[in-house]
């Protein structure tokens, strides 16, 4: 003999049963949809309150109250209903559209967009702008590179360099020089990675010299005047 508080009977359609046992196979249900999908196909195959609260460890009136909620409104019953506060001013094809441009474009005379370049594009207010953003995980200002140096004292080489900012000799005066000794077009040794969501954008440290000419140049440190001199390519 059943005993509990019995839920007022109601039969599922083939099509209802089928979207709710979808649901509950589904790996990205959130647990609480999924307690009271499986909350309304227990109540359907005739178990009680109590059964059902003992099932899914809730208690009962929070398994009469979704069993009620679908019998009134049906599947749109076990969603969320809207939280009260500002309505959203942003519609939908509004943040498709940030998306779509920061993944696929870029703004003029500029390697990345900013949260401001975007605003102005999109007008679109700046805030909104770093929302999205940190709602998909994307980053344009970052990359990173994926491939590690071939060089065998590499590892030698980044103690030696990094150790003079970390821990510079006593009255030491560090100078960092960058060469270009040469204005080429570069090629690096493998494709791009692209920006996506929660990824950013990924490029090798190495690359390919298609040079066209040289350029040697010397500062002076004095009047801060740059004295340069450009040469054909020559061997």
């Amino acid at each position: 003999m059943r005993r509990g508080r019995r839920l007022p009977e109601l039969r599922l359609s083939e099509e209802a049963r089928s979207t709710l046992q979808g649901w509950t196979r589904r790996r990205k249900t959130a647990q609480a949809l999924s307690m009271r999908v499986r909350i309304v196909l227990r109540a359907s195959d005739g178990l009680t309150a109590t059964a059902i609260a003992a099932e899914v460890h809730a208690c009962i009136q929070t398994v009469s109250k979704w069993w009620r909620r679908f019998d009134e409104q049906g599947l749109d019953g076990l969603l969320d209903e809207p939280r009260p506060g500002q309505p959203r001013k942003l519609s939908d094809a509004q943040i498709e559209e940030v998306i779509v441009r920061t993944l696929e474009s870029k703004p003029p005379a500029a390697t990345h967009w900013s949260t401001r370049t975007m605003a102005a594009a999109t007008s679109i207010n700046q805030t909104a702008i770093s929302r999205i953003w940190r709602a998909f995980s994307l980053a344009p200002h970052r990359s990173e590179t994926f491939k590690l140096s071939k060089d065998p004292l590499f590892i030698d080489k980044v103690r030696d360099i990094v150790g003079l900012y970390m821990n510079p000799p006593e009255r030491a005066l560090l100078l960092c020089v960058d060469e270009k000794s040469q204005i080429q077009a570069l090629d690096r040794t493998a494709p791009l990675l692209p920006m996506r969501p929660g990824q950013i954008e990924r490029r090798t440290h190495d690359y390919a010299r298609h040079g066209t000419t040289s350029l040697f140049a010397a500062l002076d440190t004095k009047t801060g005047n740059i004295i340069g001199q450009n040469q054909q390519r020559h061997r």
